[in-house]
């Protein structure tokens, strides 16, 4: 079963249609890759960094705070334990990775079936080139207008021009990607997909 995406020009008007390999289309399997594979990337973007220290860690603490017996008090070595104020913290967190050993087939599956539910819900658009002539914000916007793209996007081109990152950059809703870094997150996250022609090529190469 061929797809045929229609092609579109800066101006909104139909100007051929993109016709996916059934190799690029994935709807059968993959949903656990997709799940896994998301859960991995969010995993990846925690620092770890939280750090707390021990009761051997915190400085002072080595003098008995109070002799042994006699006081009423309940008996104490250190003034640095953890049930006292200023004490150490226990079972507290430490520097520690999150991530999570996806393998590449799964992730390569992922990316199949996320960009394949894309395609099936017509959120993809497929442009013959993404170019401007300046560096004005409303340059992008007038773009986005007339392919009727009005919510969040992520726009996926070849490589990084100078002018398009300029244009786009002020734009809230609009991520720019170059192809070789989109990832499943990406996939899903936006309300519109829009690839110039030639990044849909190399992307239907990473998934095929």
């Amino acid at each position: 079963m061929s797809i045929k995406l229609d092609i579109f020009d800066m101006s909104g008007a139909v100007v051929g249609n993109y016709e996916l390999p059934e190799a690029a289309i994935e709807l059968e399997k993959g949903k656990q890759a997709v799940h896994d594979t998301v859960v991995a990337f969010l995993a990846e973007q925690r620092a770890g960094t939280a750090c707390t220290k021990t009761r051997a860690e915190v400085r002072g603490g080595g003098a008995k705070p109070f002799r042994q017996k006699g006081t009423g008090r309940a008996r104490a070595g250190s003034n640095r334990s953890p049930i006292w104020t200023g004490g150490g913290v226990t079972f507290g967190p430490k520097p520690r990775s999150y991530d999570k050993k996806v393998n590449a087939k799964v992730k390569t599956l992922a990316l199949r079936r996320a960009f394949s539910e894309r395609i099936q819900e017509g959120s993809v658009l497929v442009v013959d080139k993404f170019e401007l002539q300046d560096h004005k914000t409303k340059s992008a916007v007038a773009v986005f207008k007339n392919l009727k793209v009005d919510g969040s996007a992520l726009l996926t081109v070849p490589d990084y021009e100078e002018s398009v990152v300029c244009a786009t950059n002020n734009l809230a809703d609009v991520v720019l990607r170059k192809v070789t870094s989109v990832n499943v997150y990406d996939m899903l996250r936006f309300g519109k997909i829009v690839f110039t022609k030639e990044a849909l090529d190399e992307f239907i190469k990473r998934i095929a």
